[in-house]
């Protein structure tokens, strides 16, 4: 399924993966058992994540979000005024989060081999305190991966894209495993 066109290699929505294909992409059995990370992989995350703005992604990819899954503003109501899209863009919540949201994934970045861990306490408040909907974690990780493409153009290949996704799959699957 196609985004807005082939934007930049973007060849795959993530959200329309099944829980066989995650799990095929992820290395991970329903047993749950380590991702294998290729050099190509490692090196392509790590240089994704090492060139993003994280005061210009961030914001963008969490207003994206908010925009177009207006239903995800319910976790945000103490924001203030996120009725309409310009108000959501020009919010300095949204762009703090956002900012904070990029930060969380860098730590993911940082700790390839042992993201579940990583993501245990992260999964246990969005879970328990804040009562968030997994899904969307998977509608913020589809928002990333179009703000990412938009801005590396060309450069967006889609062995970049697969690397990425693979990247948001493993952290997806980590955040919403306490819901399980």
């Amino acid at each position: 399924m196609l985004l807005g066109g082939e934007l930049g290699g973007f060849k795959r929505c993530f959200s329309c993966l099944r829980e066989q294909d995650l799990l095929s992409i992820t290395g991970q059995s329903r047993a749950g058992t380590m991702v294998q990370w290729t050099d190509f992989e490692r090196a392509t995350i790590q240089d994704v994540f090492s060139k993003m703005d994280y005061e210009t992604v961030g914001p963008e990819t969490l207003s994206r979000c908010l925009v177009v899954y207006p239903w995800t503003q319910r976790y945000f109501g103490n924001f203030g005024n996120l009725y309409n899209a310009a108000a959501i863009m020009g919010n300095p919540m949204v762009a703090k989060h956002g900012t904070t949201i990029l930060q969380g994934l860098e730590r993911g970045v940082k700790n390839l081999d042992h993201i579940r861990e990583t993501y245990a306490e992260l999964s246990v408040l969005h879970s328990e305190k804040l009562h968030v909907d997994p899904d969307n974690f998977k509608l913020i990780s589809d928002c990333l991966t179009i703000v990412v493409a938009a801005q590396m153009g060309k450069d967006f290949t889609g062995e970049v894209q697969a690397a990425l996704q693979k990247f948001l799959a493993v952290v997806v699957s980590s955040l919403g495993r306490q819901y399980h």
